[in-house]
């Protein structure tokens, strides 16, 4: 595979890697609901970690620490924040789990914000909760695969798809292939079709049937205001909110842009990159500069339609404070 590393002012920017999904963080799930589970004598840090995250969730609670804490909240929160040693957290926790896909995740740290160590549920949430801890000052301490090598597991690639894992046994596999670059893009099947798969192979599914994919493009070093500006733009016009968004899609020459990532991190969707061949089989109607300059499809039209359920623009690509193109794709 080629890459292009031209560099432009057109709606596109760095290079080319291979269709993929890539989100501002690479932790799967992002938990919405947390307990803060404290000692009375660590309130304080307790109500230090809620002033310094809380607006992230959309619930967080501090629960002073006994004995069956645990078990008391176990199926109420997607993820419980320990404030206290590892060890205890373990052993009261231990007898209550029953499957990652089900069971909370759980963060530990120290009353200085030292350390912030996901013990359980990496993928589905505790990975995330502990690098928001880390603006707090704590290193958050990642030890599932994926992250540790920097690299995505197929859990990140379902949420930056709007998807979840249906089989979700093959994982064990597939994040093997992840780890050993064996891994190719996330096909998409149109069906109705009738699908036979291994062990190995990770199956996905929409969560939802309604949604739009924000196609985009922007120039090297765009602002991540500039990006938010231009998608409200593109969905006020279509009545539309962030609510509405399913992904966000771009080519993989976009790969990096911080810009971009830090938009949809800010309006909580993943991001996903579309190689070059695959922009070129859903090339949109309006011209490209791009395509003049360097040979590649508009990033933005493109990437709206092969990221769209039914493959159809519902706006056309327009350009923003010259810096940015997005279209609406379904």
């Amino acid at each position: 595979m080629s890459t292009d590393t031209t560099d432009t002012n057109t709606d596109d920017t760095d290079e080319e890697s291979g269709d993929h999904c890539s989100t501002p963080d690479s932790d799967g799930e992002v938990a919405e609901e947390i307990a803060i589970i404290s000692f009375e004598r660590k309130l304080d840090t307790a109500h230090e970690i809620e002033d310094g995250i809380g607006d992230g969730y959309d619930r967080v609670d501090i629960i002073e620490y006994h004995g069956d804490v645990f078990e008391e909240h176990w199926g109420e929160y997607d993820c419980f924040i320990g404030l206290m040693a590892s060890g205890i957290a373990m052993r009261k926790t231990a007898p209550l789990l029953d499957s990652k896909w089900d069971d909370p995740a759980i963060v530990v740290v120290d009353e200085e914000l030292t350390w912030a160590i996901p013990i359980t549920g990496g993928h589905h949430g505790a990975n995330q909760v502990a690098h928001d801890l880390s603006t707090l000052g704590a290193v958050p301490a990642m030890t599932t695969a994926s992250e540790a090598a920097g690299k995505q597991g197929v859990e990140s690639k379902a949420k930056a798809l709007d998807t979840h894992v249906v089989n979700g046994d093959s994982t064990v596999a597939t994040n093997l292939a992840v780890l050993n670059d064996e891994l190719g893009p996330v096909a998409r099947l149109d069906g109705p079709h009738a699908v036979l798969v291994d062990d190995d192979v990770t199956v996905l599914k929409r969560n939802g049937d309604e949604g739009v994919v924000l196609g985009t493009g922007t120039v090297s070093g765009v602002k991540k205001e500039q990006v938010l500006d231009a998608w409200e733009d593109s969905l006020s016009a279509l009545g539309l909110d962030f609510a509405a968004v399913d992904f966000v899609a771009t080519g993989t020459r976009k790969e990096g842009e911080e810009g971009m990532y830090d938009a949809a991190q800010e309006i909580g969707a993943g991001v996903v990159l579309f190689e070059k061949e695959t922009l070129e089989e859903f090339e949109g109607p309006s011209s490209s500069r791009s395509k003049e300059l360097i040979g590649w499809p508009g990033i933005a039209e493109a990437s709206a339609i092969a990221g769209g359920r039914d493959h159809e623009l519902t706006r056309e690509k327009e350009r923003f404070d010259d810096a940015v193109t997005v279209a609406v794709g379904r």
